[in-house]
């Protein structure tokens, strides 16, 4: 009889984004993730402008969760959460979307398979940024030894505008 292993949580930082029918995407994308994840928090909701093409605006956010999936499992659940939500294999990187679920940290994880972590946008997207900065400013950032608090102060702000938006989300 072999003894089982308790199974390990980790904790995840997420970004998530849409700029088609965002309201509706956003909410199908936290609803999905939430019969995956645990103990999820969600920051402000940040409306920006897209980012390397001329497109309709961003809703973006950033959630923290648990998770006992590994890398690679975590980053083919957000594939699959992405298609069953109309995104495409062949979308573009810089395209409108309906939903774009990235995995943005694990634990303290660095790595470049089976994806780059930390994600580099962390440090120079402030739709990424911002949103870690106010959901988890003490957390320290696994490349440069900073807080998400201190990262945000350090940046380069003025150059890349976002807003809040007054929305609620539904987290199960």
């Amino acid at each position: 009889m072999s003894a089982t292993q308790p199974t390990q949580s980790h904790h995840i930082l997420i970004s998530l984004g849409s700029n088609v029918d965002r309201q509706r995407y956003t909410q199908a994308g936290i609803t999905a993730l939430s019969t995956h994840l645990n103990n999820i928090k969600l920051s402000s909701t940040y409306e920006s402008e897209a980012v390397g093409f001329a497109g309709a605006p961003f809703y973006n956010l950033v959630m923290s969760a648990y998770t006992t999936l590994d890398i690679a499992e975590v980053g083919r659940l957000f594939k699959e959460i992405e298609h069953q939500n109309g995104r495409l294999k062949t979308d573009k990187k810089f395209a409108p979307r309906t939903l774009d679920i990235d995995l943005l940290t694990y634990d303290d994880v660095i790595c470049v398979e089976p994806v780059v972590l930390p994600r580099p946008e962390i440090e120079y997207h402030a739709f990424v940024l911002e949103p870690l900065a106010e959901l988890v400013p003490t957390i320290v950032h696994p490349n440069t030894n900073k807080s998400y608090a201190q990262l945000w102060a350090e940046f380069d702000q003025p150059e890349q505008k976002l807003w809040i938006v007054d929305l609620t989300w539904r987290v199960k």
